[in-house]
């Protein structure tokens, strides 16, 4: 791999992290809303619970794609998956 692919590839697992990052951030502020809201207009009817729940989900799943997902279904084992099938074809 030349130094230019390896920027690239560095370069786009940075955008990856920033993106992360940023999911996450937005996602506690606007949980911490919602539980604040929801404790203010109607504590004794808890709903904040099923956006935090149904919104971690996704942020678990984000978290998989950027700092696990090539050990895990990633680009790695994509290719060496390939190069076993080709190499039983022979």
């Amino acid at each position: 791999m030349d130094e230019q692919a390896r920027y690239d590839q560095a370069r786009r697992h940075v955008l990856e992290l920033k993106g992360f990052y940023r999911h996450l951030a937005m996602y506690l502020l606007i949980n911490a809303f919602l539980i604040g809201i929801n404790l203010v207009t109607a504590p004794e009817e808890l709903w904040f619970y099923w956006p935090l729940l149904g919104w971690g989900i996704g942020i678990i799943a984000h978290a998989v794609s950027v700092f696990g997902g090539s050990r895990f279904l990633g680009k790695d084992w994509e290719e060496k998956k390939i190069r076993e099938f080709m190499d039983k074809k022979r």
